[in-house]
């Protein structure tokens, strides 16, 4: 793959769509959630044809031979639609990000100085398979007065088309315009917006590893996401072993393919054995590989695990296993191998527990749940564009919250600095009410 320039037609476009967002940027807060409401309304109006271009992309992808991982991201049911829609009703409900006060100081007299939340401005969205991410980052761009151009994969297009025409005709009649929505379709195209610095304010990439990388490595424009979810789950020596068993299934099948899903299983030497014997039969009737060390091998893991699995994100019912002495030893592992997205530990110990929660550097660190928590919708974000594990923020799902920045705004009536230098006035630094 090689980065283009853009072409005048997709300049024009983008240009086009910076004019959009700065529009949609000063509207209230109700046009922005009653926009996004309709956009569910619209979505529901539509669903027989969204459902129906999704099977057809499935019929499509399965016979070009896709794998299972991205046809499970690229299948989008009913079941899977009605809850994207209710996460669409979630967003437009949250309270606006934009134009809060986040800081209000007087530096001097009659000279207030203000911190407040805008958007960013223009969202440029690349992912593979996931056509539900159309509608989870287009609710979160309109509801926190961003625009937004999206690139869906190949085997994604008809599902990506039918979604954008549902939303688009959910915002008719609305204060905010549908060119605030601008949806590419060639390769080219998507390669070219990486080359729209000026004009995309935030790359955000969803796909596999080498494609976020290929993504970061190849613009100026800021990069949220992440490369690889390599989680893990730590069974502690004291441990409810029916407990953690019962997590350790729901992390690795509720959804194999997921960035949350656990990838490595590290079990204390002392309850390593009764785990074993309580999970063995549970992973075998869910379909899931064990890939073993010597020691968990030696407790009837059936296969042998290499250096490469420990390092390895499956998105698959594959688990590898480790028995390590004690936490030191599995935090060591997590750090060494781990990608700082979600990490769990299974505990009876609480100050075991609590110092997991301080000691693993990760976007979520968990105690007794399952790492499939780690969600823009289970969070309470109504979605999410993303999960972030750099570790500036926004880290971890990222909603609305992390698709505004801040603007310093500052009023006074003719202060100027020589005044404060020459002591004709002076600063008093007093901290005002942010409401």
């Amino acid at each position: 793959m090689a980065v283009t320039e853009p072409t005048a037609d997709l300049l024009q476009r983008a240009q086009a769509l910076r004019q959009a967002a700065a529009r949609l940027a000063l509207l209230a807060d109700g046009d922005r959630a009653a926009a996004v409401e309709a956009m569910a309304a619209g979505l529901e109006r539509q669903r027989d044809r969204i459902l129906a271009a999704n099977q057809a992309d499935m019929d499509a992808a399965a016979a070009d031979g896709l794998g299972q991982a991205l046809l499970a991201r690229l299948r989008l049911d009913a079941g899977k639609l009605e809850g994207a829609i209710a996460a669409v009703r979630q967003v437009a409900a949250l309270p606006d990000p934009v134009g809060q006060r986040l800081l209000h100081v007087e530096l001097a007299e009659a000279l207030r100085l203000e911190r407040v939340s805008v958007p960013l401005g223009v969202l440029g969205v690349i992912f593979e398979a996931r056509p539900d991410a159309v509608i989870q980052i287009a609710s979160l761009a309109i509801r926190s007065g961003n625009g937004a151009m999206l690139k869906g994969g190949r085997e994604a297009t008809r599902s990506c088309r039918a979604i954008i025409d549902a939303l688009r005709d959910g915002l008719a009649g609305t204060a905010v315009a549908d060119d605030c929505l601008v949806l590419l379709t060639g390769r080219e195209e998507s390669l070219a917006m990486l080359r729209l610095d000026g004009l995309v304010d935030l790359i955000i990439p969803r796909g596999s590893n080498s494609f976020v990388r290929f993504i970061q490595d190849n613009t100026r424009i800021p990069v949220l996401g992440h490369a690889d979810g390599i989680c893990h789950l730590y069974v502690d020596a004291r441990v409810n072993v029916a407990e953690a068993v019962e997590i350790a299934i729901d992390s690795k099948t509720d959804y194999p393919a997921a960035c949350n899903a656990i990838e490595t299983l590290l079990l204390h030497r002392d309850s390593a054995r009764a785990f074993l014997a309580a999970a063995l039969p549970v992973f075998a009737d869910k379909g899931v590989e064990l890939r073993g060390d010597a020691a968990a091998c030696a407790l009837g893991v059936a296969r042998a695990a290499s250096e490469d699995d420990w390092g390895a994100e499956y998105a698959d019912r594959i688990l590898a296993v480790k028995l390590v002495a004690d936490m030191d030893e599995a935090l060591a592992h997590i750090r060494r191998y781990g990608s700082r997205h979600t990490d769990v530990i299974c505990s009876s110990d609480t100050a075991a527990g609590e110092r997991f929660l301080a000691s693993v550097d990760s976007a979520g660190v968990y105690h007794n749940c399952s790492s499939r928590f780690a969600d823009g919708f289970r969070y309470g974000f109504g979605a999410e564009v993303g999960i972030s594990t750099q570790t500036l923020p926004p880290r971890g799902p990222v909603g609305l919250e992390g698709l505004v920045t801040y603007r310093y705004r500052l009023r006074g009536d003719g202060q100027t600095v020589e005044a404060v230098t020459s002591g004709r006035i002076g600063f008093i630094h007093r901290q005002l009410p942010l409401a």
